[in-house]
């Protein structure tokens, strides 16, 4: 999957500098999936929410945050939504928030 965009996750990274790690590694996993459906992403990631077809929530770092992307199967495309922590994320409305830096 090509996920867009890196520099997205660096500065919510340099927010959240105790999820870094595990942002990061949920990029090189994602970068290396092939998913054509939300069936095959749950195969991968049991924990992973699917609020859409193409919205995701993935718990990052021991669920001490969540990660919100937006998925287009048939190109093989993630968009980074929003990333924050878990308190945050229950502050928002995962399925209609759009591109938002978290606090």
């Amino acid at each position: 999957m090509r996920v867009i965009a890196v520099k997205t996750l660096k500065d919510y990274s340099a927010d959240h500098h105790q999820a870094e790690q595990a942002l990061f590694s949920w990029y090189e996993e994602a970068s290396a999936a092939f998913w054509n459906s939300p069936n095959e992403l749950k195969a991968q990631y049991r924990n992973a929410s699917i609020l859409t077809n193409k919205r995701v929530v993935f718990n990052i770092h021991g669920n001490s945050h969540r990660l919100i992307v937006d998925i287009e199967y048939r190109l093989k495309i993630v968009f980074i939504v929003w990333f924050g922590t878990h308190k945050q994320y229950d502050q928002i409305d995962a399925k209609t928030i759009n591109y938002v830096k978290a606090n």
